[in-house]
């Protein structure tokens, strides 16, 4: 249950990100480290929520 719980607050965490990044976009003033380094906050959580979801799969079976 705690990897699951964990999984959720990893995927909301990423959803956020997705929104931050979105609305960094679209604002031609925002700076453009500051665009990478969303970037790379977002890919970051995608393989830990990745390696979550391959460890669960793996204690399942």
């Amino acid at each position: 249950m705690a990897i699951e719980a964990h999984l959720v607050e990893l995927e909301r965490k990423h959803r956020n990100l997705e929104s931050e990044l979105h609305d960094a976009l679209m604002h031609l003033s925002t700076d453009d480290m500051q665009i990478v380094e969303l970037k790379r906050r977002k890919l970051y959580l995608k393989d830990q929520i990745e390696r979550l979801k391959h460890a669960a799969s793996d204690t399942l079976h």
